[in-house]
C-alpha cells in the first residue's frame, strides 16, 4: 500500500476505546475494498505494514482482523497470511442469522418474506436456467424419492432444490440472502418433514421444475406461491400444535402441583388437630 493511503486514510494515533478503534479499522477495509485496492481472494499485506498504514498498535488491529474473521470477511491461514475471501456467502450468513435472533424474527416474517419474494426468483429461474440448473433440479427430484424414511436426506433434497432455483436466476446476491435464510429456516422444514410424506413434496416440485424447464416463467411464480402457501399452513399448524401440547403440559402439572399441594395441608390439618387434641387432653 502506498504512503499516500496513510495520509489520506490512517486513523488519527489519539486515545480511543479499543471499540472505537475496531470501528473505525472495519470503515476502512470497507474503504479499501470499495476503491478496489483490496479485491477478492487477494493476500492482505502483513499485520506490521497493515499497522503502520492505519497508524494503529498491532493489537488494535488484532482486534479488527478477529471481528472480520467471525464475519467471514477474511480467513487466517497459520504460516500463510491472511486473505480476503472471494465468496460473499460466508459474509451474509453469520450478520443476518444474529439479525433473525436480535430481531426475534417469528416464523410467520420468515414466510412472508419468502411469499413476497421466491414466486419472483421462480420467473426469473424459468427465464435464466441453464442445461446444468435443469439437471441439479432433476438431480434434487431424484435424491427426494431415493430418500425413504430418511428424513435427512429428504430436508437436503428440499433445500437443494430451491437453492438451485436461487442460483438459477443469475442474481448472486439474491442466491446468497435466500441460502442464509432457508438455513435460519432449517429446522422448520425438518420438523414439517416429519408430518409430510415424501410424495407430498414431490407434488409440488415436480410442477414448479417442469415450468421452469419450459420456460413458464408465470407458472413457475404461481406454483411456487402454490408451493410456499402449504409450507407455511403446515408449519403454522403445527406450531400451533406444539404450544398447545405445552398449555396441556404445563396446565396438567400445575393441576398435579395443586393436587399435592391440598394433600399436604389435608394431612397437615389432621396433625395438627391431633396435636391440639392431646393439648386439650393433658389440659384436662
Amino acid at each position: 500500500m502506498s504512503g499516500n493511503m496513510k495520509e489520506e486514510g490512517s486513523i488519527s494515533p489519539e486515545p480511543r476505546h479499543k471499540e472505537d478503534v475496531t470501528y473505525l479499522l472495519l470503515l476502512r477495509f470497507q474503504d479499501l475494498m470499495r476503491d478496489g485496492l483490496l479485491t477478492p481472494g487477494s493476500m492482505l499485506p502483513s499485520e506490521r505494514e497493515l499497522a503502520a498504514n492505519f497508524g494503529v498498535a498491532r493489537s488494535s488491529l488484532r482486534q479488527a482482523m478477529k471481528v472480520l474473521e467471525t464475519m467471514g470477511v477474511v480467513t487466517q491461514k497459520v504460516g500463510d497470511g491472511t486473505y480476503l475471501n472471494k465468496d460473499g456467502a460466508s459474509v451474509l450468513s453469520v450478520p443476518i442469522e444474529f439479525l433473525f435472533l436480535l430481531d426475534d424474527t417469528s416464523i410467520r416474517e420468515l414466510m412472508e418474506l419468502r411469499l413476497m419474494l421466491e414466486p419472483a426468483l421462480a420467473a426469473k429461474a424459468a427465464e435464466r436456467a441453464t442445461v446444468e440448473d435443469i439437471a441439479l433440479l432433476k438431480q434434487s427430484m431424484q435424491n427426494l424419492q431415493a430418500s425413504g424414511n430418511s428424513r435427512a436426506q429428504l430436508v437436503a433434497a428440499d433445500l437443494m432444490f430451491h437453492r438451485t432455483i436461487f442460483r438459477a436466476t443469475g442474481n448472486r446476491l439474491a442466491g446468497r440472502l435466500f441460502h442464509t435464510i432457508h438455513s435460519a429456516m432449517s429446522k422448520m422444514i425438518v420438523v414439517t418433514s416429519q408430518v409430510v410424506e415424501v410424495e407430498h413434496t414431490i407434488r409440488f416440485h415436480q410442477p414448479i421444475l417442469e415450468a421452469i424447464e419450459q420456460r413458464d416463467s408465470k407458472g413457475a411464480a404461481s406454483l411456487m406461491t402454490d408451493h410456499l402457501i402449504d409450507a407455511r399452513d403446515l408449519i403454522l399448524h403445527n406450531q400451533k400444535k406444539a404450544e398447545s401440547l405445552i398449555l396441556r403440559k404445563h396446565l396438567l402439572e400445575g393441576r398435579n402441583n395443586y393436587g399435592t399441594i391440598s394433600r399436604q395441608a389435608t394431612a397437615s390439618g389432621r396433625k395438627n388437630r391431633r396435636e391440639m387434641s392431646l393439648v386439650r387432653s393433658s389440659a384436662g
